[in-house]
């Protein structure tokens, strides 16, 4: 047995079914082995996408995905895709083929130190300089992605290593990594101080982060705020801890978060944030989620806990552990008028868009999408100001909301919609992105067509990268700079040159029917939605 067969015994042992990627000769070995296997291999047409595509299977699947790229520009170009997994804590192995291990150091061809480069955006790295370390690192790789706060693992191994012969195949059962033992249960006594917190609030408030999702917490959440009448809101990783609708979910907070779910943060007087980082794009003013409250942090990673503001009641720990504690206390929480007023700011406080009749309104058209959707359908929403219109107007009832949140990475969209597919065929998967995030990464519709991947993609156009073109619009007085993307393709030719049916949608007339055409269909389709250049998010 070679390396590269033991490296696939380690992802059959791990029950990969899927590894997206692109071959090079330093990873050859590796696609030569996996010919022997079940596993499958998706040929993605840039680097930076077979991350993605790992990371919309490893949001659907709740095991790291697995991506395969070669030596130098290949590894270099996955780095995009691993930091958007970290900055997410999506689980990933992400394996790099490298030059022969007697050239290390020596800048021999296609030659890059891919574990230094990528130091800041894993939560481990391996460099394996003998074989017969493979199957020990592997199970160790996989342990380390998917405990913890999760995240992308970087597995190096030159062509040599590879290609020589493994003197005894056993993969490991267990793991025992001194140095790595992450705290799953909450403290008892925090655990107790929390409640005797929710007994005395009359305003409290949850907060639910992507943490929450990750740890598949979502049920316990729920069941915690209905069983006690606690209201919740999230931040944009947190989208689907709660049905958008459901009575006790405020909406998203955030610079782009709905007004009420802000003010209902800013006004509690116990606020518990849950598997969230308190990073500025959730909260811009940390001050103000400690001033005249107490604060719960409950995260699994020690390290965010005060990190960006101080907590009254730390506590480290897995959520779907410490909500399920929670729910063995037996107590009471007295917030109905507090309820009520949430739900007066949600009834009042709802932004005035002045839409151009003559273009698509993007809020009333994802508004009449998502609702169409079946009830457990995939809504992937790409990065600029589609991401914010979806995050405001999107339905999420039974399904999925994915997106690139802690690097705002444009082009996630597609492959993390590919991958997404890949890992639940039976559920409906619709890409969401506007004509520049679409460019980055619309030569994976290659992908879609030889791997026959039937997502469905909206790209709403407006001609400029709309974000950036806003922010200019109010920072620099309409003083627009390198924001117009003239030059772009005709989308229902490029369509017709991979064989994909189109759609495009001048207005809102005919909305209804092209959206029930969209879903109908049961093959790949990309709809085309033209948007006022002019619209405004909070437009």
């Amino acid at each position: 047995m070679t390396g590269a067969d033991a490296i696939i015994k380690c992802l059959e042992a791990e029950e990969v079914t899927t590894v997206f990627g692109y071959p090079g000769v330093a990873i050859c070995p590796f696609y030569n082995s996996i010919l022997e296997s079940d596993i499958r291999t998706v040929l993605i047409r840039t680097e930076q996408n077979a991350a993605h595509a790992a990371s919309g299977m490893a949001r659907m699947t709740g095991r790291p995905g697995v991506c395969a790229v070669t030596s130098g520009p290949g590894a270099t170009n996955v780095i995009t895709g691993i930091a958007t997994a970290f900055a997410d804590s999506i689980p990933l192995i992400c394996i790099t083929g490298q030059v022969n291990s007697e050239l290390l150091g020596s800048d021999v061809f296609q030659e890059a130190d891919i574990t230094g480069a990528v130091e800041s955006f894993v939560k481990y790295s391996y460099l394996i300089k003998n074989v017969n370390d493979i199957p020990r690192i592997f199970r160790e790789a996989f342990h380390i992605a998917n405990t913890g706060r999760k995240g992308p693992v970087l597995i190096d191994i030159p062509i040599d290593i590879q290609n020589a012969a493994i003197s005894k195949f056993r993969y490991p059962e267990e793991v025992s990594l001194r140095t790595y033992k992450p705290t799953v249960k909450g403290h008892a006594v925090q655990i107790k101080k929390v409640i005797r917190e929710l007994e005395k609030a009359r305003r409290p408030i949850i907060c639910a982060g992507g943490g929450v999702l990750l740890s598949e917490a979502q049920e316990q959440l729920r069941g915690f705020a209905e069983k006690h009448g606690i209201p919740v809101v999230s931040t944009m990783m947190g989208i689907g801890v709660m049905p958008t609708e459901h009575p006790m979910y405020f909406g998203m907070v955030g610079n782009n978060g709905k007004p009420c779910a802000n003010r209902a943060m800013n006004e509690s007087d116990l606020l518990i944030m849950v598997g969230a980082r308190v990073a500025d794009r959730a909260v811009s003013q940390p001050d103000l989620i400690t001033r005249d409250k107490v604060l719960v942090h409950i995260d699994v990673d020690p390290a965010e806990i005060g990190k960006n503001a101080g907590p009254t009641i730390p506590l480290v720990g897995d959520a779907k552990h410490i909500f399920q504690d929670f729910a063995k206390e037996e107590f009471s929480c007295s917030c109905e008028d507090w309820r009520r007023t949430l739900e007066e700011y949600r009834r009042t406080m709802v932004p005035k868009r002045t839409p151009n009749p003559d273009f698509v309104d993007p809020a009333v058209f994802i508004s009449k999408l998502s609702h169409a959707m079946e009830a457990d359908g995939v809504y992937v929403a790409d990065v600029g100001q589609n991401q914010i219109w979806s995050c405001g107007y999107a339905s999420i009832k039974e399904g999925k909301f994915l997106t690139s949140g802690g690097m705002g990475t444009m082009g996630y969209s597609i492959p993390a919609a590919m991958g997404a597919k890949l890992a639940a065929p039976q559920k409906q998967v619709v890409a969401v992105c506007g004509d520049g995030s679409f460019q980055m990464s619309m030569m994976e519709l290659a992908t879609m067509c030889q791997h026959q991947i039937p997502v469905k993609i909206v790209v709403l156009k407006n001609n400029y990268l709309g974000m950036v073109r806003e922010y200019q619009h109010y920072t620099y007085k309409d003083n627009y700079s390198v924001v117009d993307l003239s030059g772009s393709p005709d989308l229902e030719k490029l369509s017709a040159a991979y064989g994909i049916p189109f759609l495009r949608l001048e207005n809102m007339e005919g909305c209804d029917e092209a959206i029930r055409t969209f879903l109908q269909e049961d093959d790949s389709m990309l709809l085309e939605c033209l948007i006022d250049p002019m619209d405004l998010v909070k437009g």
